[in-house]
């Protein structure tokens, strides 16, 4: 239940007024808090990270944030339908609905006083491009996926076949405008006979009448409905990329091509590695004495986790190549690369002992065991000179 749900902002620790950015690195946070790499067999690390996930993917949508804002929960439900009405269910208003209003209101305005001709409300029309969007994991991102989302578009009534009239009949050409979809009337003026144009008031402007309308579709012939749609996301995309999908949007108007479907893309971050291109980015904490002595350690990239041999004397800020664990390039064969930063992580909390034994350790070296810092010495040494 809906109601059982925790706040999606007390999920990511922020309020109401989070801007995106700080969203993101919110996310982050708790996403590595409870990530299941770092938290093995942990039953309720998993249940937070996917409670984390949910509460960054409506939130980090504008449209979704909008509704969630408004009416909680319920605003984010698939089958959700503001105040009842809206473009939820059946088939609402909206200038989308009626593909020739723009030619009324063109008869109406642009014919004017010269008796300017208005285009044929039966010729092909294209119906409208629609958009959505999808959210999606940073590893989603890299590899590619096959995602299963809900699309709300207008279809021709199956029922009637997009004619409008019901089953047996079909529509008749109007006998007031002929199947113009406008009546001209004359005025005499003092400037001389002027013409102008309307919408035929029988048919409104569709050069149609139906005299049994499709039970279905009401005779509009179209349909708007919600379905699920399976959406190719190709390896390598980014975040805010769009997926454009040819004649995935509106059906046409009188035997037109559809419009496109639009898939705007939200790509997750993720909490251990950073995106640059195609190439990927980390930090791996070590050990002093793995940093001093050189070991092989577990690297995490995208293909699981590899060894890699440090060498002896690495410094904390090294970075080493993992030479094709990046990311797929998008549309092109070949993967970017991983870029591992080393983070050397100083010892705390020391005992008595292991103080005294640093303490003696560090009488043992000297200037030659410091190389990278020789020149940085030296700068202080001269500086107390002067």
């Amino acid at each position: 239940m809906a109601d059982d749900k925790r706040d999606y902002y007390e999920v990511l620790g922020v309020d109401k007024s989070v801007s995106e950015d700080e969203l993101k690195k919110a996310y982050r946070k708790a996403a590595k808090k409870y990530h299941p790499d770092l938290n093995p067999g942990d039953a309720a690390a998993e249940k937070s990270f996917k409670e984390v996930n949910e509460a960054y993917e409506v939130l980090s949508d504008s449209e979704k944030r909008a509704r969630y804002d408004q009416f909680g929960h319920a605003g984010v439900d698939p089958n959700f339908n503001a105040a009842g009405g809206g473009f939820g269910g059946g088939f609402g208003g909206g200038f989308g609905d009626f593909g020739d209003l723009g030619d009324i209101f063109g008869s109406i305005f642009g014919g004017g006083f010269g008796g300017g001709r208005r285009s044929n409300p039966n010729a092909p029309r294209r119906g409208n491009d629609t958009s959505a969007t999808i959210t999606i994991s940073f590893e989603e991102a890299a590899k590619g996926c096959k995602k299963k989302i809900k699309i709300t578009k207008i279809d021709n009534c199956k029922e009637c076949g997009g004619s409008g009239a019901a089953k047996g009949t079909s529509a008749k050409t109007c006998p007031t405008c002929r199947g113009t979809g406008q009546v001209t009337a004359a005025q005499r003026t003092p400037f001389g006979v002027m013409q102008t144009q309307t919408v035929c008031n029988q048919c409104h402007g569709s050069g149609k009448i139906i005299e049994k309308p499709c039970s279905t579709c009401n005779g509009k012939g179209r349909i708007r409905h919600t379905i699920d749609q399976t959406i190719e996301i190709p390896a390598g995309i980014d975040d805010g990329q769009v997926i454009n999908l040819r004649s995935g949007g509106d059906a046409g108007i009188n035997g037109g091509p559809a419009g496109d479907l639009r898939i705007n893309v939200n790509v997750r971050p993720h909490p251990i590695f950073e995106r640059d291109g195609y190439d990927v980015f980390c930090e791996i904490p070590i050990t002093f004495a793995q940093a001093a002595l050189g070991a092989e350690i577990t690297v995490p990239t995208l293909d699981g986790k590899v060894k890699f041999t440090i060498h002896e004397g690495t410094q904390s800020g090294d970075e080493f190549k993992l030479r094709g664990k990046g990311i797929q390039r998008l549309n092109y064969s070949g993967k970017g690369d991983q870029y591992v930063k080393v983070v050397v992580e100083v010892p705390r909390d020391l005992s008595k002992s292991q103080k005294e034994k640093l303490k003696e350790f560090d009488s043992a070296t000297n200037e030659k065991n410091y190389k990278k810092n020789k020149t940085f010495t030296e700068k202080v040494k001269d500086f107390f000179k002067e």
